[in-house]
This record gives C-alpha cells, structure tokens and sequence, in this order.
C-alpha cells in the first residue's frame, strides 16, 4: 500500500500533491476493489452522486488502516419507541490514535418501523407471470404480487392498502440499533478520509423491501372472502389454543445464556433479581439480548417448569415501568 493511503494520521498540513493521492486513492479503490451495487450506487432521481454502503464503508476503512470503536446511547420515547445514537471513533490501526469520528441515529418512530401495511386482496386465478421476481416493482404499482394463500402461491390483486401501529415493535429493536451503527460508520469514514464529495449518505439498503412499503412482517394472513356473501372464509383447520402462562411482571435482563441439552438447543435468561428464565425460543432470546444491551425493562410471563425452574412464555418491552424486583428463592 502507498504512503498515500497513510496520509489521514500524519500530523503536517497537507500539500495539493497529497490530497489529490488520497483522493484519487479512492478512486482506485472504487475502480479496483469495489463493486457498484454492493459497496456503493446511485440513488434513483437523485442525481449521479454515489451512495457510500456499509460494506463499501468497512472497505476504506480497512484501505485507510482504521479500526472503529461505537459507543451507544438510548432515549426512551416511550410506547416501546426508542430512539439510539451511536457514536463512531475511527483509531489508527498503527498508533491506536482516534483521527476521526461519526454520529448516527435510529429511532423505531421512523415509518418503516412503526408502521406495517395491512393489506386486503383477492386471488385473480391467473398463473404467477415468469418474470414476477424481476419486474415486482412494476407488477406492485399496478396492484398485483404474490401472495401465498393457504400454503400455496398465487397471484392476487390488492385492493386496499392501510398502514396500521405494529404491534411487536420489539422485534425492530435490534435493527433500529444495527441500522444506526451503520448510520455512524458511514459518516465517520466519509468525513474522516474527506470523501463527502464523492459519496452522499446510503439509502439503507433498500431496507423498505423495494417498493417504497415498509418491509413486509409477519402479520395474520387476511382472509379471502367466499364467492357468496363477501363473509371471510371459514379457517381450514382448528387455531391453536392459547399459550398457558403465569404470572406477569417486569424485569432488567441481566445476562443470555445459550446451552444445550438431550433435546437441543434453549437459552437461560437472568434477571437482575437473580433468577433464570428458560426458553426454547431463538425469537425470544434475541428480544431480551437487545433489552439486556439496551438496559430496557421487558414484561415477561412464565410458568413453573416441570423440573423447578422457570420457563419464559413472553417478553415484550415495558419502558413506562419499574422493574419489579423479586428476591430470588
């Protein structure tokens, strides 16, 4: 690698012959290294300027020999709403000095995250076109997709599109989180190897699933309505019977645990208050890993397990509430 590429940690001014090596640096490293599409692009509308991506960002970081550092802070807004802030110093691999820095935020009350679409439809009988995948945008603004409709893929028309609060707002605690770390990266390797006018801001990744939506959860599947009356069709098979659970209350997470046992896989969850909730449940382990990283209060219910012990039913966020502290037994 050339002196060049060293050039952001040196303490003297810059000459013009320097500053034209570091950026034409970067555009060696564009032509040479990276690919368009991946590491950078182009956001439609919006001019020629490139999008700088994460994984473009990670590149010059390692071009430029700097190794990032985050530190996070959170705001409550309540509702299960949070906002996080994380700061990005960018340290010189050869002399561990701090040479730059970024900032970058997230909150689950940006619309991509508080709201899901709910949408109505009907199943229009004709075979999924051959080309649906590659033309979906297309295909979408005119009102057709795909959906699958009792375990099988059809094509069906939308007929009415709401945006609804969503109700597991939990489950984007962890993306708000991952998504402003990118944010701060981002911003520090620009700033830091002066790349702001050759690279704008990524439009996260088309993380709105393409189509301008917010991404499409995993919500109730609406029913089509029977060829009579327009009445939902009757559900073709029994729905499960409700969970069993016990008592209530909030806890701080204070530690995960993944072990494994004769039948696989499971998760011990502790509290502050000393005890151990098991679960089974990947889904339920990822949410109280966020809250214990977050240091959020979570609801959870559980009951006795078989053995002693407690098995977790549920957490979901409580940041309206104190921890319940319990004495453990």
């Amino acid at each position: 690698m050339n002196d060049s590429a060293l050039a952001i940690i040196e303490d003297a001014p810059f000459t013009a012959v320097a500053v034209r090596a570091q950026v034409q640096l970067i555009q060696e490293i564009m032509r040479d290294v990276m690919v368009e599409g991946e590491h950078y692009g182009t956001i439609p509308g919006c001019g020629d300027k490139k999008t700088l991506k994460q994984s473009g960002a990670e590149k010059l970081a390692l071009a430029f020999r700097l190794a990032p550092s985050y530190r996070v802070e959170k705001e409550n807004l309540g509702g299960g709403h949070r906002e996080v802030t994380v700061y990005c110093d960018l340290k010189s691999i050869s002399t561990g000095r701090v040479v730059g820095a970024g900032v970058g935020s997230c909150s689950t009350m940006e619309s991509k995250y508080r709201y899901r679409n709910v949408a109505d439809y009907e199943v229009t009988g004709d075979p999924i076109p051959p080309d649906s995948k590659e033309r979906k945008k297309e295909y979408r603004r005119q009102g057709f997709g795909m959906k699958k409709v009792d375990d099988v893929w059809e094509w069906v028309k939308f007929t009415d599109v709401a945006k609804a609060e969503n109700p597991d707002i939990a489950d984007t605690w962890n993306t708000v989180l991952k998504m402003a770390k990118k944010r701060s990266l981002v911003d520090a390797v620009k700033s830091t190897t002066a790349a702001s006018d050759i690279f704008t801001q990524d439009l996260e990744d088309d993380e709105t699933g393409g189509d301008g939506a917010p991404p499409k959860p995993t919500v109730p599947m609406p029913q089509r309505a029977s060829a009579t009356n327009g009445a939902p069709a009757p559900s073709p098979s029994t729905p499960p019977a409700e969970p069993k659970r016990g008592p209530e209350e909030v806890v701080l997470v204070k530690d995960v645990r993944e072990v494994e046992d004769a039948k696989g896989k499971k998760w011990g969850v502790d509290s502050e208050d000393g005890r151990t909730f098991i679960t089974r449940d990947p889904k339920l382990s990822e949410d109280a890993s966020v809250a214990k990283e977050l240091e959020a209060p979570v609801r959870i219910t559980y009951h006795a397990g078989p053995g002693g012990g407690f098995v977790l039913d549920s957490l979901a966020p409580e940041p309206d509430a104190a921890p319940k502290t319990t004495p453990a037994t």
